[in-house]
């Protein structure tokens, strides 16, 4: 299997993983010292400047979005790889809320996802 078909299998179990609200499956997909961006995170935690390193940050941040937004889904429509990380365009679902397009840069060595990047209006 190429490093790119391996990097789409890493964004599909991303996904499960996600979509499930498993904490610890997701965090397995992530490097100890990984970093994440994302403009929400900016936005609910302004003295992050948008980005946390390391899983145990990982962790608090996804556990506070899951328990927030108990039907937060997303639903990918593109997956595209190379051989250093994978680009996601997906729709984030939650009940009450407008749909919105969202892309997400994943960089992946060896594996594990070492960074991550949110876009998003």
């Amino acid at each position: 299997m190429t490093l790119a078909a391996q990097h789409i299998t890493i964004a599909q179990k991303w996904f499960e993983a996600f979509n499930e609200h498993d904490l610890e499956k997701l965090l397995a997909l992530y490097d100890e010292n990984a970093a994440h961006y994302s403009p929400k995170l900016k936005l609910r935690k302004p003295e992050t400047n948008g980005l946390v390193t390391g899983k145990n940050n990982l962790r608090a941040w996804w556990k506070d979005s899951f328990e927030r937004l108990p039907t937060l889904r997303y639903y990918y429509t593109t997956l595209t790889a190379d051989e250093h990380r994978v680009f996601m365009e997906y729709i984030r679902k939650v009940d009450g809320e407008a749909d919105m397009l969202v892309a997400e840069a994943l960089e992946i060595i060896d594996g594990l996802i070492v960074a991550s990047r949110v876009y998003h209006g």
